[in-house]
């Protein structure tokens, strides 16, 4: 093998590798047990199988049928895995993931047994395989629902957690995998580049959250698993919050969950558990119903003001995010609510 393939399949080939030991990771010594952590687990060894059966395909055409069947049939289940990773963790519960995965193993068992791959290549490469990709898009398109709210942070130019960068870099990972298998046929080299870079993502991702004081491994949700917020506390928070209102705080568009609790008093983990807990929502969901209800009483009582103008005056950095808050809090446009109720 000339130099230049050697470095190839080394570097193809350390992705797949690299994901194998991520999965056992995350499946075994996760600091926690945390459900949605198995999905991942399940997602990386999918795409591992596949990545490992297109590096050595590309270097060794002669690979036994039955080891490229199982390298195509994983991809079946690359799709589901990235569904059900991304719905646990954003519904923060177990989903029914037996319809999802096991009608899939059925389906593709009995077409494993009665057209093996080694008698039918030509039914398997023309009809398939392209199913697989297919139905590996649907799972793609699906999963869109629950990375809106990170793709909606960046429009709104608000701050991105470090798991909203994760969730993100999960999702555009496994579709480039998709895009590299669906626009040429057996790019192993794309492939391999992609899914080296995919996991390389993951690595320093892991290596960051390991050593931040701010969240247990990736579970931002789970840090408050088992810590109940005293009876008394609750109280004074909930007190607290009218602050907020009160001086109208909110109206400042770079206004921050760290500046609130600084002005409330309180740590800023013990306002993000109250408002995530208790109202049920997001800090920044927060701040944006009360700059919709500031907005909504501009335009009750003030009629000189543009539409534009009662957006910034109630806190809202852009145009674009005034009206999509607006709407999706009311269901109507400003300009439609000013016409129903002005005074």
């Amino acid at each position: 093998m000339a130099e230049s393939n050697q470095l190839l399949f080394f570097f193809s080939a350390l992705g797949a590798f690299n994901g194998f030991l991520l999965s056992v990771y995350f499946a075994i010594h996760a600091k926690k047990k945390i459900f949605t952590n198995y999905f991942l687990s399940l997602l990386l060894l999918a795409l591992s199988i596949r990545i490992i059966k297109s590096v050595f395909f590309y270097f060794n055409p002669h690979l036994s049928n039955i080891f490229i069947q199982i390298g195509l049939s994983a991809c079946l289940l690359i799709g589901p895995f990235l569904f059900l990773y991304l719905k646990t963790y954003s519904e923060d519960r177990k989903p029914i993931w037996a319809k999802h995965i096991l009608p899939y193993l059925a389906v593709i068992t009995m077409i494993g047994f009665f057209y093996p791959y080694v008698d039918h290549p030509t039914v398997w490469s023309r009809w398939i395989v392209k199913a697989i990709y297919a139905q590996w898009f649907v799972y793609i398109v699906l999963s869109i629902k629950y990375i809106r709210p990170v793709i909606q942070k960046f429009k709104d130019k608000e701050s991105l957690l470090r798991i909203d960068i994760w969730i993100l870099n999960i999702y555009m990972g496994v579709t480039l995998i998709w895009l590299a298998y669906t626009t040429s046929a057996y790019t192993s080299y794309i492939a391999g580049a992609l899914s080296f870079t995919f996991i390389l993502y993951i690595i320093v991702l892991l290596l960051i959250f390991r050593n931040s004081k701010e969240t247990a491994f990736f579970q931002e949700k789970e840090k408050y698993k088992n810590k109940e917020i005293e009876p008394n506390t609750l109280d004074l928070i909930g007190q607290k919050l009218s602050i907020i209102l009160e001086k109208e705080l909110f109206i400042n568009p770079n206004f921050t969950l760290e500046e609130a609790a600084k002005e409330l008093k309180v740590t800023k983990h013990l306002l993000s558990q109250y408002v995530n807990e208790i109202l049920g929502k997001s800090f920044s969901n927060l701040i944006k119903e009360y700059r919709v209800e500031k907005a909504k009483k501009l335009l009750e009582t003030e009629k000189n003001y543009t539409i534009e103008s009662v957006g910034y005056d109630s806190g809202f950095n852009s145009k674009s995010t005034f009206f999509t808050a607006f709407k999706k809090t009311t269901g109507l446009t400003p300009a439609e609510y000013q016409k129903t109720h002005s005074k």
